[in-house]
């Protein structure tokens, strides 16, 4: 679509700085609250849009992409993760599909570390003993909590997430492990001082922290099930900063109560926003909002590639990041 001036309608509050880099470059359509679309609306907008700028809080499914108007030529997804577009029925639409990749991996990696720390150090605790003026000094037996030196990593899914938090850790002092689709080649295993497993279980029995690196696709939809947990030592901890429908969320929260494992650090949840009200009861686990890539520079960037996707689709060539079926 060269020369034209494109129909963009975003579906959620971005930084200012995108918003109006947008509003200088297309006919863009904001919004003013910062709260996701109904249905009703989404669907409205994939009729008199152009180009639409979702977010992982829209829910584009295949009844959803059926209502999309002749208008419609590109999905540029704000964010990386694209679990909640079916992009198989967009490209039988002719609808193409764009995200972000590669702007959120130091920002979710540095997550993974703050996580681990917090979990295995008991900062929580602390924290709230803190907060509620109920500290009466330092003592021997107080929170004690473990090292994460020496210890076994054991990464699921080593994509560039996964290899940025195995050169965290590394500079830890932990013991990398991972399991991925697909080894990594000698070379990059080598520099990452990582051991692979090609048996998820034989790699889950060993580890004392398991970190969830990996997309939620068909074939990871509770790849962390309730016997696999089980397989993991008492010990240990597990992080996810993925996406929750990797891990069996009642299986975890069942674990955790009955102290089969030792903690649990989770930046996702398989239900959204709509947390097991038992895991927010429990001391060994720490819960955040969906933090991992929230820093101000990485949202801009998630933006300025957004911007970009359209701008090479408007000039009339492919985006640079467009998604296809299977991919990711």
């Amino acid at each position: 679509m060269p020369n034209t001036r494109l129909s963009v309608v975003v579906t959620r509050r971005l930084p200012d700085v995108v918003e109006t880099r947008l509003k200088e470059l297309f006919d863009v359509t904001l919004r003013d609250e910062d709260t996701p679309l109904t249905r009703e609306e989404l669907s409205e907008a994939m009729r008199s849009a152009d180009v639409l700028v979702p977010t992982i809080t829209d829910d584009i499914d295949a009844s959803m992409m059926a209502q999309a108007g002749p208008r419609l030529k590109l999905i540029a997804n704000y964010g990386a993760g694209v679990d909640h577009i079916d992009v198989q029925s967009a490209r039988q639409r002719g609808i193409l599909v764009s995200n972000t990749p590669g702007v959120v991996t130091e920002d979710t990696a540095d997550m993974v570390m703050a996580l681990m720390l917090a979990v295995t150090r008991k900062i929580p605790q602390g924290l709230a003993e803190m907060q509620a003026d109920a500290w009466h000094g330092w003592s021997p037996l107080g929170h004690p909590g473990t090292r994460i030196g020496g210890k076994r990593l054991g990464i699921l899914g080593m994509g560039r997430i996964g290899q940025a938090v195995a050169r965290r850790a590394s500079a830890f002092g932990m013991q990398v492990h991972y399991h991925n689709r697909r080894r990594l080649r000698p070379e990059v295993e080598e520099a990452l001082e990582a051991s692979y497993w090609e048996s998820l279980d034989q790699m889950v029995a060993r580890m004392d922290v398991i970190s969830i690196n990996c997309p939620h696709t068909p074939s990871t939809f509770h790849l962390m099930n309730a016997r696999r947990l089980k397989l993991m030592k008492p010990s240990a901890v597990i992080i996810n900063t993925s996406r929750g429908e990797v891990i069996d969320e009642n299986a975890l929260t069942r674990g955790l109560r009955a102290g089969e494992i030792a903690g649990a650090g989770l930046d996702v949840f398989e239900r959204g926003h709509h947390i097991n009200p038992r895991l927010r009861e429990l001391p060994n686990v720490v819960l955040l909002p969906h933090m991992g890539s929230a820093t101000l520079e990485g949202r801009v960037e998630m933006g300025e590639k957004v911007i970009l996707n359209i701008k090479t689709f408007a000039d009339g060539h492919r985006p640079p990041d467009q998604v296809l079926p299977g991919m990711l």
